[in-house]
């Protein structure tokens, strides 16, 4: 059905990633759950088509299509595999966004094409074991010393980690007690000064979810993202984006279940007949869909919003994030109670999607964040932005 926040042109784009998903992601999206894979093929593959960044403009490889765009992108992927749409969603909102706003040119014209490519793996090295939702509390370091910066400190939950070329870091530069004024990104290069531990997850298996320790890595100015100081901007600045994009993963994630759920209902047969004709199964279906439009509502307008340059963007983009979230747990539970046994079983795609959906509650700002946000807007009104 056409929506009014989206163009043909957005239409055209899920088609084209409805056929690569079907014809690189299908075949491989259970094994990437069964062994915890990371298909470094398949990123490429992404890389190549232009869905791994698509905010990224062409000179620096990517197709440079509007967020709604990239929305589309990460919800269709997400309908076959929330794992690729959640790492699509992280590399394009959170990394490919700060060095379009805030990199050097260096920056965008060497390491933005390769990250766009698939060359190179990137990763978002924020979060720490001290801290996640309380981000101006880290306490990885870096130190300068004879005209350099010298970072040390741990990261964890890093999604890409265990497989990452280049790491968006964040990294104290002043003393704890400053919190946010005293925050710097930086672009860290994987070398021997690099310790990865992966990790085994619930769920959004073969992200390559690890924990990261930096041990006397050496970097220089020119690897400073944006200004001293002022890396806690964009980390929140890329969170908003980011808010939008994991809706996006929450919107495909639901419609696969939904996708399964109405097919198995057609099908399978109880006390006589078919479970769609039962009027508990049509409500639940029902339910489902209901929810899931809701869901595309606020989220389609949070990026209509952000590419018409609204700064109440910020506010929907946690309301979506709050919402979908919810959602998603909600009907990837429907729809393992749907399909019964063959649900709680690994052959369906709902019960992997039920263990995926739980995260989007926690990555991006918890929903316990979404409401501290929207909470404070009630009250302040809307933060300045940089759009």
């Amino acid at each position: 059905m056409p929506d009014p926040f989206l163009t043909d042109e957005h239409q055209l784009i899920r088609n084209s990633v409805k056929e690569f998903a079907e014809r690189y992601i299908v075949p491989i999206a259970r094994k990437m759950d069964l062994e915890d894979y990371y298909p470094r093929d398949i990123i490429s593959e992404l890389g190549k088509q232009g869905f791994l960044t698509p905010s990224a403009p062409p000179e620096y490889g990517g197709p440079g299509i509007d967020l709604r765009g990239s929305l589309v992108v990460v919800e269709e992927l997400s309908r076959y595999s929330p794992t690729l749409g959640f790492i699509t969603e992280i590399v394009n909102d959170n990394i490919v966004y700060a060095l379009l706003k805030y990199g050097s040119n260096r920056q965008r014209e060497e390491v933005l094409p390769k990250i766009a490519s698939g060359e190179w793996v990137a990763s978002y090295a924020l979060t720490e074991p001290c801290c996640g939702s309380d981000a101006a509390a880290i306490e990885t370091r870096a130190e300068r010393r004879g005209g350099e910066w010298v970072i040390n400190g741990r990261k964890i939950w890093i999604t890409q980690g265990a497989y990452a070329d280049v790491y968006l870091l964040f990294a104290r530069t002043g003393p704890k007690e400053a919190r946010h004024r005293a925050i710097t990104a930086f672009l860290v290069k994987r070398s021997n000064c690099v310790e990865i531990s992966k990790l085994e997850m619930m769920g959004m298996r073969g992200a390559g979810e690890a924990e990261v320790k930096f041990n006397d890595c050496v970097v220089g100015d020119d690897d400073v993202v944006g200004k001293v100081n002022e890396g806690f901007k964009i980390a929140m600045v890329t969170l908003d984006l980011a808010r939008i994009g994991i809706s996006g993963v929450a919107l495909g994630l639901s419609q696969g279940v939904l996708d399964e759920a109405l097919e198995w209902a057609k099908t399978r047969t109880a006390f006589g007949k078919p479970l769609i004709d039962w009027e508990w199964i049509q409500f639940q279906l029902a339910d489902m869909k209901a929810k899931l439009e809701i869901g595309r509502t606020i989220t389609y307008k949070a990026a209509w919003l952000y590419d018409n340059k609204d700064p109440s963007f910020v506010l929907y983009s946690s309301i979506a994030k709050l919402y979908t979230a919810q959602m998603a747990v909600e009907i990837a539970r429907d729809g393992v109670q749907i399909l019964g046994g063959f649900g709680y079983s690994k052959e369906s795609f709902s019960e992997r999607a039920y263990r995926d959906a739980k995260v989007l509650e926690i990555a991006e700002g918890t929903n316990e964040v979404q409401k501290m946000v929207i909470h404070k807007i009630l009250l302040k009104g809307l933060p300045e932005v940089e759009l």
